[in-house]
């Protein structure tokens, strides 16, 4: 039988297609005892030539904030130049998304792997990047999904915190609250940087100058959330 759960509020959504022990695979958060949060990057693929949002990264570079990236294979076709710059950011860190940004359980076993597989070695071969990171697509999953992400030596990682960044019709204020709302120690928060977010940067510097430090709160890589605390999920 099929369950689906959906994240509510976004133009982004989660959907478990199935349910079992293997889920416990999956991290949706770090540790609770940890005071830190993964500010994390999706880079979608899109019909646009650009498709990177350059402001977002150079503010993050320059404020030395930790993010971590998830790369498309067909993202990273098309973006050489600007993945070169972000694996030469030593507080950034990156994963992969899936070769075509795929609906996974859609697929059949042979061809979820090869989605995986395809990005990972992308970008081993082609940029010297080894990605044990792994995000899918939509937020979308099932058993399989989770079996292969671990035969292939991967983390699967997803999100309890959704921005809503690609949304037009949030305005900065909007999804700063909801963010406010909802971040706590351990949080992985999902924004875009694949242009699609219209306020993103905005929100990334109210939220790291201002809601995090109230909150005792700083951000972390995801594999530096989840190196801190001994009970991450």
């Amino acid at each position: 039988m099929v369950s689906r759960f959906w994240l509510p509020l976004t133009a982004l959504s989660l959907v478990v297609w199935s349910v079992s022990p293997t889920a416990a695979q999956v991290v949706s958060s770090g540790s609770r005892s940890c005071q830190g949060v993964a500010l994390t990057f999706d880079l979608c693929p899109v019909r646009d030539k650009i498709g990177y949002d350059a402001a977002l990264v150079e503010y993050l570079k320059t404020y030395h904030v930790p993010a971590t990236f998830f790369i498309s294979g067909r993202w990273a076709e098309r973006h050489d130049r600007e993945i070169t710059s972000l694996r030469a950011v030593s507080t950034f860190e990156l994963g992969t998304h899936g070769e075509t940004h795929a609906h996974l359980p859609l697929l059949s076993d042979a061809n979820q792997r090869q989605e995986i597989a395809r990005a990972v070695a992308r970008l081993q071969s082609r940029f010297g990047v080894a990605a044990p990171l792994f995000r899918p697509p939509y937020g979308e999953y099932n058993d399989v999904t989770v079996q292969l992400v671990k035969a292939l030596g991967l983390r699967f990682i997803l999100w309890d915190v959704v921005s809503g960044d690609p949304d037009p019709a949030l305005e900065a204020d909007e999804i700063l609250a909801r963010i406010s709302r909802r971040i706590r120690p351990g949080s992985i928060v999902v924004f875009h940087a694949n242009g699609r977010g219209k306020h993103t940067q905005e929100v990334i510097q109210s939220l790291t100058e201002s809601v995090l430090p109230r909150k005792q709160l700083r951000p972390m890589t995801v594999s530096e959330l989840l190196a801190c605390g001994t009970d991450s999920r």
